[in-house]
């Protein structure tokens, strides 16, 4: 049942004290959820036949069965339903993301854990082999990037965002191997169970996540990133500049733990580019 096509009443189905209705129920899903119905038809200016009435329009089977799917939809969250999105010329756009990236910037800078991201540039300097594993979209993400950052500090390292992959990976991996592991939710099970079975072969990991968390709790170091969400479901994750941000510092802490084989990888990556495509070495170590 779509609920919440039904309360929009965008075919015109409904009376007008069933808009009315429906209208106080969107607007005020906590109490409906919790109210009986007396309460609901004083507070909405309608009689109690009227509220059966309605509850049936909709398809449902009388108002405790309103009660239960309109709890369903509170539980995916209103702001899937009524979408705030206050911004929509161009420059307000992007001001809007220009002004999350930063804020999302700041925030990392205040609550990141200096102490365990140099503790994991130590690990990573130190393996013979990296890991890291992501899942789908921003993760998936952030492990190329840690891949893009690190091969050219001489870190041997492959990154996977397949979970099968993952796990043939994690049932397979030698001593010397580090893994890393990035999960924005920290719910991604998958890497849960790879985390759980390196523990298992004392293989250590590192994990990029939120604090508290399934795939925190299953790691033995974590770089914890905590970032509030806005209301504005149109706009993409600012949470992704702040984990771009932290791969940032880990690549920039594992080349200084190392300043003879990062600056040597370098070189010759730099000699190859400026031979091969720039001419000078003005231009940037990548494209």
């Amino acid at each position: 049942m779509d609920l919440f096509h039904a309360l929009s009443d965008e075919n015109g189905k409904l009376s007008g004290l069933e808009t009315k209705l429906a209208q106080f129920a969107l607007e005020n899903v906590d109490f409906v959820v919790n109210s009986s119905i007396i309460e609901l038809a004083e507070r909405a200016g309608v009689s109690p036949p009227t509220v059966t009435r309605f509850c049936r329009r909709l398809g449902c089977q009388g108002y405790s069965d309103f009660k239960v799917q309109l709890a369903k939809m509170a539980y995916v969250g209103l702001r899937y339903f009524k979408p705030d999105a206050p911004t929509a010329t161009a420059d307000e756009v992007a001001h809007d993301i220009v002004s999350k990236a930063q804020n999302a910037l700041f925030e990392l800078h205040r609550q990141l854990d200096l102490k365990a991201i140099e503790k994991a540039a130590r690990a990573l300097r130190d393996a013979e082999f990296i890991q890291a594993f992501g899942a789908s979209g921003n993760s998936a993400m952030i492990v190329n990037e840690l891949h893009n950052r690190l091969f050219r500090l001489g870190c041997r390292i492959n990154a996977s965002s397949d979970h099968g992959m993952n796990l043939m990976i994690s049932a397979a991996a030698q001593p010397g191997t580090v893994v890393f592991g990035s999960s924005f939710t920290g719910r991604d099970m998958g890497l849960v169970h790879c985390l759980e079975l390196l523990r298992e072969r004392m293989i250590p990991t590192i994990v990029m996540t939120q604090n508290g968390s399934p795939v925190a709790a299953a790691a033995d170091m974590v770089i914890a990133i905590e970032m509030p969400e806005g209301k504005n479901i149109f706009r993409p994750t600012s949470t992704r500049y702040a984990f771009l941000a932290a791969v940032d510092i880990l690549a920039n802490l594992v080349a200084y733990a190392d300043r003879t084989v990062a600056l040597k990888s370098l070189r010759a990556i730099k000699e190859e580019l400026v031979r091969n495509r720039d001419g000078d070495d003005r231009q940037l170590l990548g494209d």
